[in-house]
Protein backbone atom coordinates (compact mmCIF):
# COMPACT_ATOMS: atom_id res chain seq x y z
CA UNK A 1 0.00 0.00 0.00
CA UNK A 2 1.80 3.31 -1.35
CA UNK A 3 1.49 5.34 2.20
CA UNK A 4 3.47 9.07 1.44
CA UNK A 5 4.35 10.69 5.04
CA UNK A 6 4.16 14.59 5.75
CA UNK A 7 7.65 13.94 7.35
CA UNK A 8 9.41 12.54 4.28
CA UNK A 9 7.89 15.18 1.87
CA UNK A 10 10.71 17.51 -0.20
CA UNK A 11 9.11 20.70 -0.51
CA UNK A 12 9.52 22.93 -3.61
CA UNK A 13 9.29 26.43 -3.92
CA UNK A 14 8.00 29.12 -6.28
CA UNK A 15 6.27 32.65 -6.52
CA UNK A 16 6.38 33.05 -2.94
CA UNK A 17 4.48 29.55 -1.97
CA UNK A 18 5.50 26.24 -0.63
CA UNK A 19 4.84 23.31 -2.52
CA UNK A 20 4.53 19.64 -0.54
CA UNK A 21 4.09 17.14 -3.14
CA UNK A 22 1.93 13.82 -2.12
CA UNK A 23 0.30 11.88 -4.41
CA UNK A 24 2.26 11.93 -8.17
CA UNK A 25 4.07 9.14 -10.29
CA UNK A 26 7.22 9.09 -8.41
CA UNK A 27 4.93 7.93 -5.39
CA UNK A 28 3.12 5.34 -7.10
CA UNK A 29 0.40 7.26 -8.86
CA UNK A 30 -0.53 6.38 -12.15
CA UNK A 31 -3.31 8.87 -12.83
CA UNK A 32 -3.40 11.87 -9.72
CA UNK A 33 -1.36 14.37 -8.44
CA UNK A 34 -2.20 15.73 -5.12
CA UNK A 35 0.09 18.32 -3.46
CA UNK A 36 -0.31 20.72 -0.38
CA UNK A 37 0.46 24.36 -0.94
CA UNK A 38 1.73 26.87 1.49
CA UNK A 39 0.77 30.76 0.19
CA UNK A 40 2.88 33.09 2.47
CA UNK A 41 0.69 36.50 3.81
CA UNK A 42 0.53 38.94 1.37
CA UNK A 43 1.52 36.87 -1.55
CA UNK A 44 0.39 38.35 -4.91
CA UNK A 45 0.01 35.27 -7.31
CA UNK A 46 1.53 35.19 -10.82
CA UNK A 47 -1.26 34.92 -13.44
CA UNK A 48 -0.65 30.89 -15.83
CA UNK A 49 -3.10 29.64 -17.46
CA UNK A 50 -3.51 25.62 -16.48
CA UNK A 51 -3.25 23.13 -19.26
CA UNK A 52 -5.36 20.07 -17.67
CA UNK A 53 -8.02 20.76 -14.90
CA UNK A 54 -7.22 21.68 -11.31
CA UNK A 55 -9.07 21.49 -8.01
CA UNK A 56 -8.43 23.33 -4.90
CA UNK A 57 -9.73 22.89 -1.57
CA UNK A 58 -8.64 25.80 1.11
CA UNK A 59 -7.52 23.94 4.21
CA UNK A 60 -6.77 26.73 6.45
CA UNK A 61 -6.35 30.56 6.24
CA UNK A 62 -7.72 32.48 3.39
CA UNK A 63 -7.58 32.82 -0.42
CA UNK A 64 -8.59 34.94 -3.43
CA UNK A 65 -8.81 33.03 -6.75
CA UNK A 66 -8.63 34.18 -9.71
CA UNK A 67 -10.22 31.84 -12.81
CA UNK A 68 -10.79 34.01 -15.97
CA UNK A 69 -11.22 37.42 -14.51
CA UNK A 70 -13.67 36.38 -11.60
CA UNK A 71 -12.34 36.24 -8.27
CA UNK A 72 -13.77 34.79 -4.91
CA UNK A 73 -12.69 34.64 -1.33
CA UNK A 74 -11.98 31.12 -0.16
CA UNK A 75 -11.75 30.55 3.10
CA UNK A 76 -11.56 26.73 5.14
CA UNK A 77 -13.64 24.31 3.31
CA UNK A 78 -14.01 26.20 0.60
CA UNK A 79 -13.32 24.98 -3.20
CA UNK A 80 -12.82 26.02 -6.68
CA UNK A 81 -12.21 24.27 -9.87
CA UNK A 82 -10.25 25.50 -12.55
CA UNK A 83 -11.13 24.16 -16.22
CA UNK A 84 -8.15 23.22 -18.85
CA UNK A 85 -7.07 25.83 -20.37
CA UNK A 86 -8.44 28.51 -18.01
CA UNK A 87 -6.09 32.05 -16.39
CA UNK A 88 -5.45 31.46 -12.58
CA UNK A 89 -4.10 33.04 -10.04
CA UNK A 90 -4.13 33.14 -5.80
CA UNK A 91 -3.66 35.19 -3.93
CA UNK A 92 -3.15 36.02 -0.28
CA UNK A 93 -4.12 39.11 0.77
CA UNK A 94 -4.55 38.42 4.56
CA UNK A 95 -1.14 38.88 7.29
CA UNK A 96 -1.69 35.24 8.12
CA UNK A 97 -0.71 32.04 5.48
CA UNK A 98 -2.81 29.89 3.85
CA UNK A 99 -2.86 26.34 2.99
CA UNK A 100 -5.02 25.04 0.16
CA UNK A 101 -4.95 21.11 -0.96
CA UNK A 102 -4.47 21.18 -4.85
CA UNK A 103 -5.76 18.17 -7.32
CA UNK A 104 -4.84 17.47 -10.68
CA UNK A 105 -4.25 14.60 -13.33
CA UNK A 106 -0.83 13.19 -14.29
CA UNK A 107 0.78 15.16 -17.08
CA UNK A 108 -0.44 18.47 -15.48
CA UNK A 109 1.57 21.80 -16.57
CA UNK A 110 1.07 25.08 -17.07
CA UNK A 111 1.71 28.38 -19.28
CA UNK A 112 3.18 31.22 -17.67
CA UNK A 113 2.28 34.31 -19.05
CA UNK A 114 5.65 34.52 -21.50
CA UNK A 115 4.39 31.70 -23.13
CA UNK A 116 6.95 29.56 -21.35
CA UNK A 117 5.35 25.69 -20.53
CA UNK A 118 5.89 24.55 -17.01
CA UNK A 119 5.91 20.94 -15.79
CA UNK A 120 6.40 21.64 -12.12
CA UNK A 121 8.54 19.01 -10.48
CA UNK A 122 6.22 18.58 -7.30
CA UNK A 123 3.61 16.45 -9.92
CA UNK A 124 6.11 14.10 -11.48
Amino acid sequence: MPVIHAADVQPHEMHGSRFFPLVRPSTGSKELCLWRLEVSPRTDGVAHRVLREEAFVVLAGGITMTIDGESAELSPGDAALAPAGSVIRLDNPSDGPAEVLVNAPVGFSGELPDGTVISPPWVN
